[in-house]
């Protein structure tokens, strides 16, 4: 769209300041009705309407019989009714003046029938003609923690953060939401926009890279419709903002999964790839990846190179943890440099001789150095010239048996060792099944700034892609 001022076009989508849940009543087990109560108690900053035939109440919020009958003005309109409901509804919403409708009702082009993809380009044309955007059908819709604007039935809202969203499937947007607070990255705003009818990925790429508040963009895409549009753009974006994608579909079974969720057309994902590469993006793979690569990102610095050094055996684990890392980083592209006789004869001087390996990986043999000596051999390591990064590895749990005073003494270390220089530390915690308290001194070190990761894998992963 020639001038099209895509900040100001999507505000009534991320920045509504009054929605209305269309099917919403007494009846909690209603998709509608959880969406309303979402907002309630979320604390949505605008107004909250609903709308059913039955009238009464729902949390508090008088039911109104249609959506004609709000006296103020909705600028953003939920419906999760049966689609027979649909058109007379959208017809409502062109009368009332509504500026956006999400649609989390089904059985459009995803359903493969005829019918399905006709009902489809109805309510499209539906929407041009009342001068409306619908997001969807088939999907969960938005979520913007700056306006307190839940996430479906989500009523939990995060901090307001630095990276936007995009996700064809609404499920895997709730899923990462969930994953990013675990790792403590902060969303600006995310979107599950389904079938995108309407709106489709080339749509919310154009506007997340023109949000100010947009400083990385993520996105789970099934298919892409416009797709020589798509490439250009993500050219453009990735000059300037980093976009990291995991693309669903890569399989015949799962194109053919794609089609029947979305009605998304996969292509090779091959070519995929090699497009990806070619447009600056980072394609990833799974889930985890996805979230692993997106904090690696936000609390990463740029290191000068390649060469990691690793320590550990911090509080656990023994030399094979050290075997395993230098294969993990070398693996990925990542150098693992001897280190020098002298910082040798340091380390020697510091740690005890049974156990320990004194080598890059240095390996601490399980034990747990006094808080002084443990900033001096992460010194020493820093100040090397072989050295561009350092991973510490460090069993949490296991360290929690010694007391958790100890332990924060420890970390208080590495946080304040790490800030008083400039190359980058990532934090290895490895255990399937961290105690409370473990979790908690995970939080306090991602708190402060430092990335930390569950295996020396996917730590080498996300560190080969900041370097590349």
């Amino acid at each position: 769209m020639v001038g099209r001022d895509i900040l100001k076009e999507f505000e009534p989508i991320f920045f509504p300041k009054s929605i209305a849940v269309v099917g919403a009543s007494s009846d909690d087990t209603k998709t509608s009705t959880q969406y309303l109560r979402a907002l309630v108690q979320s604390g949505f900053h605008g107004a909250v309407y609903a709308v059913n035939k039955s009238g009464s109440k729902s949390y508090g919020i008088d039911i109104y019989p249609d959506l004609k009958s709000i006296p103020g003005s909705v600028d953003y309109v939920i419906i999760a009714i049966p689609r027979n409901a649909v058109p007379q509804l959208l017809d409502d919403c062109a009368v009332k003046g509504v500026k956006t409708v999400q649609m989390f009702t089904a059985g459009y082009r995803e359903s493969g029938t005829e019918e399905g993809l006709r009902l489809e380009k109805e309510i499209v044309q539906k929407a041009r003609q009342g001068h409306f955007h619908i997001i969807g059908p088939n999907c969960i819709g938005v979520y913007n923690p700056s306006i307190r604007m839940p996430y479906g039935p989500m009523s939990k809202v995060g901090k307001p953060g630095s990276l936007g969203f995009i996700s064809q499937s609404g499920g895997h947007g709730g899923r990462f939401i969930e994953l990013a607070s675990d790792r403590g990255i902060n969303l600006s705003r995310l979107v599950s926009f389904g079938n995108g009818a309407d709106l489709d990925c080339v749509d919310y790429l154009e506007y997340f890279a023109a949000d100010p508040d947009t400083k990385i963009i993520g996105a789970y895409l099934e298919g892409v419709n416009r797709g020589q549009k798509f490439l250009e753009l993500l050219k453009k974006i990735t000059a300037n903002k980093p976009v990291v994608i995991w693309k669903g579909g890569r399989t015949k079974a799962g194109a053919e999964a794609a089609a029947s969720h979305t009605g998304a057309l996969s292509s090779s994902y091959a070519v995929w790839k090699a497009a990806m590469i070619q447009s600056g993006v980072i394609a990833v793979e799974s889930m985890e990846e996805l979230t692993d690569t997106i904090m690696a990102i936000e609390t990463i610095t740029k290191p000068a190179g390649r060469k990691v050094a690793m320590v550990s055996g911090l509080g656990g684990g023994g030399g094979g943890e050290s075997v395993f890392g230098a294969d993990a980083f070398i693996s990925q592209g990542l150098e693992v440099l001897r280190f020098g006789d002298e910082i040798r004869r340091h380390l020697a001087a510091l740690l005890p001789p049974a156990g320990t390996i004194l080598r890059n990986p240095v390996d601490l043999g399980g034990n747990i150095p006094r808080p002084q000596v443990l900033e001096e051999i992460i010194r020493l390591i820093l100040a090397d010239d072989n050295v561009d990064i350092l991973v510490v590895q460090e069993h949490l749990s296991r360290m929690m048996d010694k007391g958790k005073e100890q332990v924060s003494v420890i970390n208080n270390v590495l946080v304040n060792t790490w800030k008083s220089q400039d190359k980058p530390v990532v934090m290895v915690t490895p255990g399937w099944a961290p105690t409370v308290a473990a979790l908690e001194m995970e939080k306090y070190l991602r708190d402060a700034g430092l990335p930390v990761y569950r295996s020396l894998e996917t730590a080498a992963r996300s560190i080969a892609r900041i370097v590349n």
